[in-house]
């Protein structure tokens, strides 16, 4: 326990300037003298503020510079899109085999369920032969540019744990984000922008909620920041009414000069933290604003996307993903709530929800991929797409539902990668006829989280962070994961 710094959070502003011998008048003389070159003539310059966010040399050469990580909250089927099971459509509304069954758990199937098909058919595409569904076929135009993973598991069947052991390693909040731990590690190649940006689609936030981007233990300054494409880019950054940009930069400067002081003596990095803060949001006002400005792109470039400049919508916000990445911003982290396909109404089941969700991402996410390529920045990107889990292979059919859609399901999804050092048109992990149960390189969240960092060019047993006695890492204290080689180019 510091001590010191106790006493220093517990000071009243009067005591502070009390103690220090600093009044409000020495504060607007030390100002002037700076200004007018006196003090740093008898003092010397001021050392520059060490800068939390500045670029930061890998542990070894890295591969990405940047992460686009695309989310489908709440967990789209892969058997619907990605994981072909024609045993499915064979046994489609027979009651499941006991084998599926035997000492499961559901979130919502009662009773013993029937075996459920797709109702979309699938072709291969690509010189990879990659099945997919019908339902993404812009998707299919690219599909040899990606590496599928169709072993993940969690030990996750809840939404909310399930994105937070997936971003912050572990299922209970008060972790530190990916992207967080990311911008820790690299810091950030843009200076005007934060390190760590996130965006949301689908009228609500995920289910994780905010925490999903929380710094948690690490220093706050690489919390990840909410940018929205309708109204106000980011809340609270511009000037409060009365106060132009000059009166701000003047506050700010007197600010950080207190904040300054208060560091030397105390040496607590949550004032380092404030200070780039203040300093980050000054920036931000010129430089959020010409980032999120989508009418300043080429007409093809938003017919290609889809995108509608103003509007709220996962096409804009991937169009977004592409300019931060392109001005140095680290980690950019989408979440498109939407995909809970239970099957209780229309508005959650794999015939009518799913194939309006699937339009709404399939333009967007194949554009993402040709943009990023054609500008030559998808060699230095890294692009991901996935959800929490999968879903189960039977009908849920809560409470008699006519409508058609899946549980839970933790033993195996599909999640794909591009970009940066991944390996093109590759597949890893395969599952049984049913789709139920992983037969082939069962990939671990953990595993996950250690090729990421890998690719970075950060070693995720030596990425830590000391806190509660322990040696944090986003792969969890004890280490156990695995870099996945297998989809790696070299």
């Amino acid at each position: 326990m510091n001590l010191k710094l106790l006493l220093a959070r517990a000071q009243t502003r009067r005591e502070f300037f009390k103690r220090s011998g600093v009044g409000l008048g020495a504060i607007a003389l030390a100002t002037l003298l700076e200004r007018d070159g006196v003090l740093a003539n008898t003092q010397g310059a001021r050392p520059p503020t060490p800068h939390p966010l500045a670029p930061k040399p890998p542990h070894f050469p890295a591969k990405a510079k940047s992460v686009i990580y695309l989310h489908m909250s709440g967990a789209p089927p892969q058997q619907d899109l990605f994981d072909y099971k024609p045993k499915l459509n064979e046994l489609n509304m027979q009651p499941c085999p006991e084998s599926l069954m035997k000492g499961q758990r559901f979130a919502f199937i009662k009773g013993h369920p029937k075996i459920l098909g797709s109702p979309h058919k699938f072709k291969q595409h690509g010189q990879s032969g990659a099945w997919v569904s019908e339902l993404l076929p812009h998707f299919s135009e690219v599909v040899d540019e990606v590496a599928f993973i169709k072993s993940m598991h969690t030990d996750q069947f809840n939404h909310a744990p399930a994105e937070l052991f997936i971003y912050t390693g572990s299922p209970f909040a008060g972790g530190a984000a990916m992207g967080a731990w990311i911008t820790y590690g690299l810091g950030s190649e843009s200076q005007d922008l934060p390190g760590f940006v996130v965006l949301i689609s689908g009228g609500t936030d995920p289910t994780g909620g905010k925490a999903l981007w929380s710094t948690g233990f690490l220093p706050s300054v690489y919390q990840g920041v909410q940018c929205r494409t309708v109204g106000d880019p980011i809340l609270f950054v511009n000037n409060p009414r009365g106060m132009d940009r000059d009166v701000r930069r003047r506050s700010l400067d007197a600010l950080r000069q207190l904040n300054e002081f208060e560091l030397k003596q105390f040496g607590d990095p949550e004032t380092l933290t404030r200070i780039e803060q203040y300093e980050l949001a000054f920036r931000m006002q010129m430089s959020v604003p010409e980032v999120t400005d989508l009418s300043k792109e080429p007409k093809y470039i938003l017919e290609m996307y889809g995108a509608e400049p103003g509007k709220a919508s996962f096409a804009n916000n991937c169009l977004l993903a592409r300019r931060l990445v392109e001005r140095g911003v680290r980690y950019v982290q989408l979440y498109d709530w939407g995909w809970d396909t239970h099957g209780t109404s229309a508005g959650d089941d794999i015939v009518t929800q799913l194939p309006k969700k699937c339009k709404e991402m399939d333009q967007p996410v194949a554009a993402l991929l040709k943009d990023l390529k054609q500008r030559g920045l998808l060699d230095s990107t890294l692009v991901i797409w996935g959800g929490e889990f999968g879903r189960t292979s039977m009908n849920e059919e809560r409470g008699g539902s006519k409508f058609l859609g899946r549980d839970h399901h933790p033993h195996c999804f599909t999640i794909w990668l591009a970009g940066a050092g991944i390996k093109k048109g590759v597949t890893l992990g395969a599952t049984d006829e049913f789709g139920y149960f992983i037969t082939e390189n069962p990939v671990s969240v953990r595993d996950l989280q250690a090729t990421i960092l890998h690719l970075l060019g950060l070693d995720a047993w030596k990425l830590t962070y000391p806190y509660q006695g322990l040696q944090q890492r986003l792969i969890g204290p004890e280490g156990e994961a695995k870099v996945r080689t297998e989809i790696l180019s070299s």
